[in-house]
């Protein structure tokens, strides 16, 4: 069958390399053999599939991504991250969800907040899957407004001692280490970075979240009471970690913004096989009616219209490179096209999408917290209008 994904693919902005096209090729077959049968039934039970998730680094070797050659990764750029979270998305987004929390909240963020000896004490462990990363910064009243935090750090000898609850936390109940955003002064307007280890004296897994979507990926409050951390685990300087948090932020989105892409992907490939192939109404396929048209040709240009977008974006990105006004525009876009499509699927199917028998019912749940993760939506539009107020007083 012939679908969006499995036409032949060249080089262009989507594939720039062969390295990208090749990685692309290997992701995609095996998101499809791997990861399809699983996804309904993690979703179902709200269980994560470990063992998969190590095979992510023992055998397609995607951990790292992001980090140069010469300290263990595959020095490849944010657009090749954007290709993984969309052909995994395809498939199971919340586990993806579950990737991008290790991938990129953890070891991007990580490698290059860090410093050698920190490198060398965990980079290994994270980039063969060994050990699973996630980070902490939303809080129980802290979301969109971060240095709104109460998570709190005492300096005392030679290590520092933190209290507080994150909250919402991707892979809290499964991960060995975290990057913890934390304050120093609780009134302070500017934040402190540590890496920490679930094996800490004082750390704790609070309740498991139970959500609408992303199921396969667990969700957890992380609660710290008088946790020791050693001063060596202090991320770049007191107070810097501002920098390190924006940094990121911009790759998460576009990662974001990919794991949208890859839901609408699936939903465009199940409209048309439904349409085209299978379901007929008064004697013609359903495809030929107006109604139907017009809600499947929507979809399709709109996912190409933001599929364009986010792939610009992050091909542009880079470590030392920013661009907040981009990174948030392709988020907002893509975001609101995968909810649109995702819904346009069910309408399609009718009752078969609205029930489990076909997955665009579960996308449709998994694209929601797209528009709420790493930013919400509202807090993308307010940064791309504050971008374009300091571009044009210049």
């Amino acid at each position: 069958m012939n679908t969006l994904s499995t036409k032949k693919s060249s080089l262009n902005l989507f594939n720039p390399s062969e390295d990208h096209l090749a990685l692309r090729e290997s992701v995609a077959a095996f998101a499809e053999r791997e990861m399809d049968e699983q996804a309904k039934e993690n979703d179902e039970k709200e269980t994560f599939n470990t063992l998969l998730f190590k095979r992510l680094g023992s055998e397609l070797g995607i951990f790292g991504i992001t980090v140069p050659e010469s300290d263990g990764g595959h020095g490849l750029d944010p657009l090749a991250s954007v290709i993984i979270h969309e052909e995994m998305s395809r498939f199971d987004p919340g586990f993806t969800l579950s990737y991008l929390a290790h991938e990129v909240l953890f070891v991007n963020n990580f490698y290059y907040s860090s410093n050698p000896s920190q490198r060398s004490r965990y980079l290994s462990k994270v980039i063969t899957g060994e050990w699973i990363g996630g980070m902490g910064m939303t809080e129980p009243g802290a979301g969109t407004d971060v240095l709104g935090m109460t998570t709190n750090a005492v300096k005392k000898g030679d290590r520092y001692i933190i209290n507080g609850v994150k909250q919402y936390i991707t892979n809290g109940s499964i991960g060995q280490v975290f990057l913890l955003y934390t304050k120093l002064e609780k009134t302070a307007k500017k934040m402190t970075s540590f890496v920490i280890e679930s094996s800490y004296k004082g750390f704790s897994v609070g309740k498991k979240e139970e959500k609408m979507g992303m199921r396969s990926s667990p969700t957890t409050q992380l609660v710290f009471e008088d946790m020791e951390v050693p001063e060596e685990n202090l991320l770049g300087v007191e107070n810097g970690a501002v920098t390190h948090m924006m940094r990121n932020l911009e790759i998460e989105r576009v990662t974001l913004a990919a794991q949208s892409l890859g839901i609408a992907r699936r939903c465009i490939d199940i409209m048309c096989d439904y349409t085209i192939r299978h379901r007929e109404a008064f004697g013609k396929k359903l495809l030929e009616f107006g109604q139907i048209q017009r809600m499947v040709a929507e979809s399709y240009a709109d996912y190409q219209a933001a599929r364009a977008l986010v792939y610009h974006v992050a091909s542009e990105l880079g470590p030392d490179v920013r661009n907040s006004l981009g990174a948030a525009s392709a988020k907002l876009v893509a975001t609101q096209m995968a909810e649109r499509v995702s819904r346009n699927a069910i309408q399609v199917l009718g009752g078969y999408g609205y029930c489990r028998e076909y997955p665009v019912e579960r996308l449709h749940r998994d694209a929601i917290l797209l528009s709420i993760g790493g930013g919400t939506n509202e807090a993308m539009q307010k940064n791309i209008a504050s971008d374009l107020k300091r571009l044009w007083s210049e």
